[in-house]
């Protein structure tokens, strides 16, 4: 029987409010040791904010991180997962969408995250991919 994506993802999402400025974004970043969060509005996911985001969309345009929201530079266009859908699925959408995570969602609420190196783990735990994935942070 297939494996399902509740199984693999991370159960603890991190998720902030739109209005959460980049530099509170980046905090909880480094202090979860993540490079993505999740935006909500509410109990609903609204979008999601990665740190290549704060770079490129907030930093590089001259941005003030201390000013500017999750909201104004959070991808809103989300491909999202359940609880129940196969692990295939997962990677089937990463591969298509060219994306390293997708939220996974109940009834239009996160439950959770999955990301390549969680898939990576899963897969092969002997490749490069999932012995980096499943190694103790850099600090």
């Amino acid at each position: 029987m297939p494996r399902l994506v509740h199984e693999v993802m991370n159960r603890e999402p991190i998720c902030l409010s739109s209005s959460t400025t980049l530099i509170d974004v980046a905090t909880q970043m480094r202090e979860y040791d993540i490079g993505d969060v999740l935006i909500t509005d509410g109990d609903r996911i609204a979008g999601v904010i990665t740190d290549r985001d704060i770079v490129i969309r907030a930093l590089a345009t001259g941005r003030d991180p201390g000013s500017t929201t999750a909201g104004e530079i959070a991808t809103r266009q989300l491909i999202t997962l359940s609880p129940g859908d196969p692990v295939d699925r997962a990677v089937d959408l990463m591969r298509e969408h060219a994306v390293r995570r997708l939220p996974v969602c109940q009834d239009g609420r996160p439950v959770g995250m999955v990301s390549i190196g969680d898939l990576a783990i899963e897969r092969d735990p002997r490749s490069a991919l999932a012995e980096i994935s499943s190694a103790a942070a850099n600090r």
